[in-house]
């Protein structure tokens, strides 16, 4: 608990700050404090929690299942084929410096307001550090070490398990730690552009009505839901990396 301390202590100034300068502007549609946001988020917890929430959740999830299973693919056909490495690496580049607020209006003409929409936002915005983190990985094999099993004639898919694999699984989490809150990001922007529910969506419904603690309130729940997902991944890595410990 110690070592979070200077973290709450820096939070609670930035709060305390936060909360006296709006009282001081006293214009809550531009800037609510803390206290009215608090206020806000819980006259309005049942219909962001059982409404809005689940349908955010839906769209991390699956744009989240979507990049592992896509991030994973092409990052180990890349670490075996020189040709495909050449031909992918420039265009993960590319999909990058694509500003996503530019894209998510064509995911909402293509998809329409359904929930592919949204999820197709947040797979462009998480299978890259996914892809990349994986690739880096498996790239970093330890290549004396990888000879010396190929002498003891291991094939090349127990070369991969039981090496590739571990040897690529911190760099794997690494960029899974940051492919998490920015999944949470994506469904956020794909909502806040074309939905029907979601945190996004509800936020963007309150500003037209000029409510800034209504704006601020769903943000709050993305953010803790941002922070449970990253330590669910410390969680899972811890354990898949205990060796690393010994």
């Amino acid at each position: 608990m110690k070592k979070y301390m200077n973290s709450v202590l820096l939070l609670s100034m930035v709060l305390i700050a936060w909360e006296v300068i709006a009282r001081f502007i006293d214009v809550s549609f531009i800037l609510p404090s803390p206290t009215q946001v608090s206020t806000k988020l819980w006259e309005l917890k049942d219909v962001l929690l059982q409404h809005h929430l689940p349908a955010t959740f839906v769209v991390i999830s699956i744009g989240l299942a979507i990049s592992l299973v896509l991030g994973i693919a092409i990052a180990i056909a890349m670490h075996y084929s020189k040709v495909l490495e050449q031909a992918l690496y420039p265009l993960l580049i590319t999909s990058q410096t694509i500003p996503i607020i530019a894209l998510a209006p064509i995911f909402v003409l293509w998809f329409g307001y359904t929930i592919w929409s949204k999820v197709a936002v947040t797979i462009l915005i998480t299978f890259f550090p996914i892809t990349i983190g994986m690739f880096d990985g498996l790239r970093s094999t330890d290549k004396e070490l990888k000879e010396l099993l190929q002498t003891f004639d291991l094939t090349r898919s127990q070369i991969f398990l039981k090496l590739e694999v571990p040897s690529a699984l911190p760099s794997f989490f690494s960029g899974l730690k940051v492919a998490v809150p920015m999944s949470v990001i994506g469904a956020a922007i794909g909502e806040w552009l074309g939905a029907q529910s979601g945190l996004g969506y509800f936020s963007r419904r309150m500003m037209t009505q000029f409510d800034g603690a209504g704006v601020f309130a769903p943000i709050v729940i993305l953010s803790f839901v941002g922070i449970a997902l990253f330590t669910v991944i410390l969680i899972i890595e811890k354990y898949f990396l205990k060796w690393r410990k010994k």
